[in-house]
């Protein structure tokens, strides 16, 4: 009895210990990445006109366009990229749909050598095939996850990642822009800020990587710190050369 209760706690030890993270990055990935986006540009587009000794409300005049245009961008872009996409694998799934209809046989061995090359048996192999392929649905799933790696009952959907791309960067360029907003006629608060919020989403994006969040944090405020850094002497320069 007492090996049973060892072997139980083994296998739930095994099982909640057995975990891995979400390597696709699922929803965070994205949101992070575009509100570092919207941070890191907003940023350097308004350092880039500070740099040219305008007037703080020139400043947030820039920066609110900048978040406007940025987002509208980002949304537009990932509606077409999300929706192409799914447009392509939809055309595949029906493809293989059709061969599927047409050559059940072929298609069926095709999935046996599949396994085969996997190292199963071939006699196995060919009866896991067969099984698996009594149900069209089934087995077109199975042949989409084999020969194209996707999932047809999770494919992305445009409109949610539009949504997001546009949430995430619209959140990280304001971050910029705020202190404007509430009142602050100078740009360091701005900066600070902004500075924050880059060392912030970095330590996030240690979530989906084997980074410590020390460093990425310091690894993107570096990288967002010297945008704004090249962008506000290039302003400083076009403003000098244009005045």
């Amino acid at each position: 009895m007492a090996i049973i209760e060892t072997e139980a706690t083994l296998h739930e030890a095994h099982r909640d210990n057995h975990t891995h993270r979400d390597v696709n990055g699922g929803w965070l990935r994205p949101a992070v990445f575009g509100a570092m986006d919207g941070l890191v540009s907003n940023l350097a587009l308004m350092t880039g006109v500070a740099g040219g000794s305008v007037s703080h409300q020139t400043i947030v005049i820039t920066g609110l366009a900048g978040l406007a245009a940025g987002a509208f961008s980002m949304a537009a872009g990932e509606y077409t990229s999300v929706a192409s996409q799914r447009e392509l694998v939809e055309a595949e799934l029906d493809v293989e749909r059709r061969e599927l209809r047409k050559h059940p046989k072929d298609e069926e061995r095709e999935l046996a050598e599949l396994y085969q090359a996997r190292g199963v048996e071939p006699g196995l192999a060919l009866e896991v095939a067969r099984q698996l392929s009594r149900d069209p649905e089934q087995a077109l799933e199975i042949h989409a996850r084999e020969e194209l790696g996707i999932d047809p009952g999770d494919l992305p959907s445009p409109a949610v990642a539009a949504v997001s791309s546009f949430g995430s960067f619209a959140l990280g360029a304001l971050l910029p822009v705020l202190p404007f907003l509430l009142g602050a006629t100078a740009l360091w608060p701005a900066l600070l800020l902004a500075l924050i919020g880059l060392f912030a989403c970095g330590a996030v994006v240690a979530k989906v990587t084997a980074r410590s969040w020390w460093f990425s944090g310091l690894r993107q405020l570096a990288l967002g710190g010297a945008a704004a850094g090249v962008t506000y002497v290039l302003g400083s320069l076009f403003g000098t050369a244009v005045g």
